[in-house]
């Protein structure tokens, strides 16, 4: 068989693409990625700040659960590749785990290097190929009849399958700018309303800016988009609770980026905010009692609310209240008391925009999942076309959700391939 003709071609060197030409090598098929970086994995090296965090702690219909309404088609792939087998096929590629408090897992060196090698090593050891530094121009069935032709500059090559996993648009100095969108609309498939989601939100606040480099590690919050429509895929997962970062420009961290996908590209920014429930372990009323109980004292209220919050945070609350932060304790009214639970418990932080593709971990929207048969995760628009990974309309929140869903997908297509 010649350079130019192969069993199979996968299209994209990220996590799916790569997990899914190891499989298909290890069956014997002859495979061919194609990346179009001069390194294979480029999200995979930058990923969990270059940790990689490979998957989530739990069993595969948590898995599925994450990813919302979408999350259904995902059963059957992560029922063939689940992320218990995730985490032993790693070690049985020399890369040992580790499970955080979160339930995030990461390579035991926190070298996300060390993921992508394996992979890639993967591949080699089953006598696949790989070829980086190489754009792919269009993808079109055969003139032949059978399989098809991958145009690459001055060169053609044919596959007798083709699997493309070009992501979405999320970090495009990755090299995930859409390329695969027009090949699939070509082959007749349906491309959803796409937009950023893991990404963090902006505010133009100024005592948001004010709060910059302060780190809350428990808070509830919920995005509330004044414009969107009840019902829409976008007031889907519109809460989330864990840590939550204050920036120079706004909100970043686990809890605003999984619920930016509810706040991306809205036609208008007015009156919408994310409320932020900064003590969700207590109710309104268990927080008053709590006051009540404090107010007996003399101490300072400012320094009372640190038992919960941060100074400048706590400061900066009152200061929005109205509350004088130096007043004591047993001075507290109960109108006082009423104010302070309720900015606690729902304090709104206006929100005027998203950081956008640029700093999106995924892509929300992609290839209708009807077009897909998720038992192989081939087109049934074209047989021997397959799907795998971002591409897809599915994401799924931080924590090793999105990775675990490209492992299961691209492995699921390798079998098929």
């Amino acid at each position: 068989m010649s350079n130019s003709q192969w069993d199979s071609i996968v299209i994209g060197g990220g996590a799916a693409g790569l997990w899914a030409a190891g499989t298909a090598a290890l069956r014997g098929r002859r495979v061919l990625v194609l990346e179009k970086n001069n390194k294979a994995g480029p999200k995979i090296l930058m990923s969990g700040g270059t940790r990689c965090n490979i998957t989530h702690n739990c069993d595969s219909r948590k898995i599925a659960e994450a990813f919302g309404r979408n999350g259904k088609a995902l059963l059957s792939p992560l029922n063939r590749l689940t992320p218990q087998d995730v985490v032993r096929e790693f070690h049985a590629m020399q890369v040992p785990t580790k499970v955080e408090e979160t339930g995030k897992v990461f390579p035991e060196s926190d070298r996300a290097i060390d993921v992508r090698d394996a992979l890639v090593k993967r591949i080699e050891s089953a006598s696949g190929f790989l070829r980086t530094g190489c754009s792919v121009e269009s993808v079109q069935s055969s003139s032949s009849g059978s399989g098809f032709d991958v145009q690459l500059e001055g060169e053609t090559l044919h596959a007798e399958t083709v699997l493309i996993t070009t992501g979405g648009l999320s970090y495009p100095g990755c090299g995930t700018t859409g390329d695969g969108y027009p090949w699939l609309r070509h082959f007749g498939h349906t491309i959803t309303t796409l937009r950023p989601a893991l990404t963090p939100l902006l505010s133009s606040a100024s005592w948001v800016h004010e709060l910059s480099g302060l780190t809350l590690h428990d808070v509830r919050v919920q995005a509330v988009p004044a414009k969107e429509k009840k019902g829409s895929k976008s007031s889907e997962r519109e809460t989330s609770q864990g840590g939550l970062l204050w920036t120079h420009f706004g909100l970043s961290g686990p809890t605003p980026m999984n619920v930016s996908r509810c706040l991306s590209e809205l036609p208008d920014y007015t009156d919408t905010c994310l409320n932020i429930d900064l003590v969700p372990a207590m109710t309104v009323e268990g927080l008053d009692r709590w006051l009540v109980d404090e107010s007996r004292g003399t101490r300072l209220l400012v320094n009372t609310l640190v038992h919960f919050i941060p100074k400048r945070l706590a400061d900066s609350l009152l200061t929005r209240a109205g509350i004088r932060g130096d007043l004591r304790m047993s001075d507290l009214s109960k109108v006082h008391r009423n104010r302070i639970a309720q900015e606690m418990k729902s304090l709104k932080v206006p929100i005027h925009g998203t950081r956008g593709y640029p700093k999106a971990e995924v892509t929300s929207g992609g290839v209708a999942l009807g077009e897909v048969n998720f038992q192989d995760m081939q087109s049934r628009k074209t047989p021997g076309l397959f799907l795998a990974g971002e591409i897809l309309d599915l994401d799924g929140p931080i924590g090793g959700f999105n990775f675990q869903a490209a492992w299961s997908t691209g492995h699921t297509a390798g079998l098929h391939l």
